[in-house]
């Protein structure tokens, strides 16, 4: 089984090119849904988050607080790094588990969906690394209009994450999404068979 995986900064347009690769047949791994797997209610992250933020972060019936969780941890370093310890180790764990389970299904190519793939060090587990890049300026007015940031806010979010050039730079393959999602698209297949024909 062929392994890659997929990264970018925020709002660059991974989501999309993760759809295609699915529609293509890859099976995906997506870091964003395990995180929010172990931070569902019984999750298996929800004991450390409440042991290091406290009740604060938790709504009354129990559930994670994101919002609240949010404002705690982004543009404060200390408080990031703690949730990271907590965090990445149990989507790693997670990781393999569903990698296991794929290569046992017979995939021929496995894509880790991950928007912290070099920060959690996962790119170790891949055969190579694909990245979808956007100018800073595009970026940051997509994330504003998705999430409905402030710019504050949505540049704090950047800055949690390591930047999209450099991402880009330590990339095997990267993917321009600044033209339309159509345009995007139409490039994944080729790219795709290019790694099916290695697998």
């Amino acid at each position: 089984m062929r392994t890659i995986g997929l990264t970018g900064s925020i709002a660059c347009g991974k989501s999309n090119v993760s759809a295609t690769l699915k529609e293509l047949g890859a099976v995906i791994i997506d870091g964003d849904l395990l995180s929010r797997e172990l931070t569902a209610p019984g999750g298996l992250a929800l004991p450390a988050i409440r042991e290091a933020f406290g009740d604060a972060v938790f709504l009354p019936d129990g559930m994670l607080n994101r919002r609240a969780l949010g404002s705690v941890v982004f543009g404060h370093d200390k408080a990031r790094a703690r949730l990271d310890a907590i965090m990445h180790p149990l989507v790693i764990f997670l990781t393999r588990q569903r990698m296991a389970e794929a290569r046992k299904a017979g995939a021929a190519l496995c894509v880790l969906d991950m928007p912290l793939l070099y920060e959690t060090g996962m790119e170790k587990l891949c055969d190579a690394v694909w990245c979808v890049w956007l100018p800073r300026e595009i970026q940051l007015e997509r994330l504003m209009a998705r999430d409905g940031f402030t710019r504050d806010e949505a540049e704090a979010r950047l800055r949690s994450q390591l930047s999209a050039d450099e991402k880009a730079a330590r990339a095997d393959v990267v993917i321009d999404t600044s033209g339309s999602i159509e345009y995007t698209k139409s490039m994944i297949p080729a790219l795709y068979a290019k790694e099916i024909a290695q697998a």
